[in-house]
């Protein structure tokens, strides 16, 4: 098994996608790139961090590779935003993969200069270093399946729907 590290703004937002993804284990919601340990949830939206919404996705890499969950990242974010996504603003909710390998930092790179050279446009996603995960609170985890209804409301309403 191995974990990869994808900020795409609302992590309720990027978990069905990746979640459903042949090959995935499991996804958790949490926060990631900031310096504060145990960030809480007002504290992450507020931009009080630097930590940005993130989900960890845990995979059997003989079942999916990270450039492919890194194909669904990029279909389900807007890579040309450089303040946010949809609705929601601030370095929080910007997009960032955060690597655990020279080999996902290049892949990463190199889909990130293919997107700019097809489009013609800037792409505004971040490849950091993997530093730390913080798991969020219990009431995001799985917040698609716990509250149907209002993750759909929740999507309309950001546009991404």
């Amino acid at each position: 098994m191995k974990t990869a590290y994808f900020a795409g703004g609302c992590f309720w937002c990027i978990t069905p996608p990746l979640e459903n993804t042949a090959g995935v284990l499991a996804v958790t919601s949490g926060y990631s790139g900031g310096d504060e340990v145990s960030p809480r949830y007002e504290d992450v939206k507020a931009q009080k961090t630097g930590h940005r919404e993130t989900i960890a996705v845990d995979y059997d890499e003989d079942a999916v590779s990270f450039a492919k969950l890194l194909d669904v990242f990029l279909k389900f974010v807007d890579p040309f935003d450089d303040g946010g996504q949809f609705i929601d603003r601030g370095r929080s909710y910007t997009l960032a993969v955060y690597y655990t390998s020279d080999e996902e930092k290049e892949i990463a790179r190199r889909e990130i200069d293919a997107l700019e050279k097809e489009t013609g446009e800037k792409v505004y996603i971040s490849v950091d270093p993997f530093l730390s995960f913080f798991p969020a609170e219990e009431y995001h985890q799985d917040y698609y399946k716990k509250h149907p209804a209002e993750f759909e409301e929740e999507m309309k309403k950001s546009g991404r729907a």
